[in-house]
């Protein structure tokens, strides 16, 4: 049985067609807008990409001023300075200077109980008087011996005393005579010992054998002194703080730019920002090695007028010892700078030319006196990327140095390295963006 669709519903049935025809079409222009927008959003992102950063890190070659310095660290002292000790051991029954106390020179600065020593010398005041009165009864008995001696001599000749007599006399003449010179001898001796009481005594008093200022005190009243096997060092005068002295180690590299007589500017700690001029007086033979580090003792003389500069302080000293002013220079990083090996790339031999090459591709020669290796950046346009994307490379070229001061190094005969050329100085990690640097 064949059944018929009302006129109602084949309408109904072509409007749905058209509807979903019309749906069909609004999600391929949708589609399509999409896709022109995606499509602009990486080309504008492609054009407006910033620029591969650069991986080496560079510096110009400019003109300046270089100056040469040869720095060391010491200690600042005094010109002359004098310990000193007690050479008597004792009870301290004063004490007449304090730290910074100016003296002079004979100013008794303490003393020692002296009761003791003098104690002694009246013992041998004592012991010298009976001596003497020792020395004229030996004297006395020696006369009468000589007389006896003469008196028998006589007798003799008469034949009125026998020989035995006249030896005898004789013995005893020479035994009075030996007699005196013994008294005499122990007299010499016992001035000695009176004497040294005498002397022990003034040690007592302890005496500055300088004009200066007392830098350090080591005893108070009622101390004890101990003098015994070793003199103690109770206090240290400074002869004139109004010039001193420092005492630097210099470097055995940096001994020969020295000489007696250069200018030294000095700094310390205690006041920054502020120079003190001084002169190389002495620049010693002896050597300091400690750990294997060589240095040789500066004596460097300064003028100290306001009294800043104290013993003990730590100075820091500089002499200028070459300057170039106006001098094309390079940063020393340049010249320590040594490119990243290639991976895979090992150390070998150029056939062609017969040279060594190090691990980052670098002709191995040995730089002569004053030489040195620096790298270039050269930039070139690398073809098929998009605009503006430059090749980066490092060219090695030796170059001629002169002096340094530390930072800079002055350029020799080239000329043509000033101004736009790029030395490079270091160069960063691409894979964890961190610094490299080779030294």
């Amino acid at each position: 049985m064949v059944t018929y669709a009302s006129p109602a519903e084949d309408l109904r049935a072509e409007l749905s067609r058209v509807e979903g025809g019309r749906k069909w079409v609004q999600r391929g222009a949708f589609a399509v807008v999409l896709v022109a927008l995606s499509a602009g959003s990486i080309l504008w992102r492609e054009k407006h990409r910033p620029a591969v950063p650069s991986r080496f890190m560079t510096s110009a070659v400019l003109r300046g001023d270089l100056v040469e310095k040869v720095q060391a660290t010491g200690t600042v002292q005094p010109l002359l300075q004098v310990n000193i000790g007690a050479q008597v051991s004792g009870r301290v029954v004063g004490v007449y200077v304090d730290f910074n106390s100016p003296v002079k020179k004979g100013d008794v600065l303490a003393e020692i109980d002296a009761s003791v020593y003098g104690a002694q010398a009246s013992q041998q005041e004592a012991n010298l008087a009976g001596q003497r009165a020792q020395i004229e009864s030996a004297i006395g008995a020696h006369d009468a011996a000589k007389a006896n001696y003469e008196r028998l001599q006589r007798l003799v000749a008469q034949k009125l005393a026998s020989r035995a007599e006249l030896d005898a006399a004789k013995g005893q003449f020479d035994t009075t005579k030996a007699s005196i010179d013994l008294a005499r001898a122990a007299l010499r001796a016992i001035e000695a010992q009176l004497k040294q009481s005498l002397t022990n005594v003034s040690y007592t008093k302890i005496i500055s054998p300088i004009d200066g200022v007392v830098v350090n005190r080591a005893i108070d009243p009622g101390a004890t002194v101990a003098a015994s096997f070793q003199s103690p060092t109770l206090f240290v005068v400074a002869q004139d703080l109004k010039r001193m002295r420092v005492v630097a180690d210099v470097d055995e590299a940096d001994v020969g730019k020295l000489k007696e007589g250069m200018v030294v500017e000095t700094v310390v700690d205690a006041f920054p920002g502020e120079t003190f001029k001084g002169v190389l007086s002495q620049l010693r033979f002896s050597a300091n090695t400690v750990q294997g580090v060589v240095t040789y003792p500066a004596i460097v003389e300064v003028e100290n007028p306001d009294e800043k500069l104290r013993p003990g302080m730590t100075s820091t000293i500089a002499v200028r010892t070459h300057e170039a002013l106006g001098v094309r220079r390079i940063p020393n990083a340049a010249m320590r700078y040594k490119p990243s090996p290639p991976e895979g790339e090992k150390r070998g031999r150029s056939e062609a030319k017969g040279e060594t090459k190090d691990r980052t591709g670098t002709p191995d020669v040995p730089l002569a006196k004053g030489e040195a290796r620096i790298f270039l950046l050269q930039k070139s346009a690398v073809s098929g990327r998009r605009s503006g994307e430059m090749k980066e490379e490092a060219i090695a070229k030796r170059v001629h140095i002169g002096i340094t001061d530390g930072l800079f190094t002055e350029l020799v005969d080239e000329e043509e390295l000033l101004g736009e050329s790029l030395l490079i100085t270091d160069e960063t990690d691409e894979k964890d963006d961190k610094k490299k640097r080779v030294f």
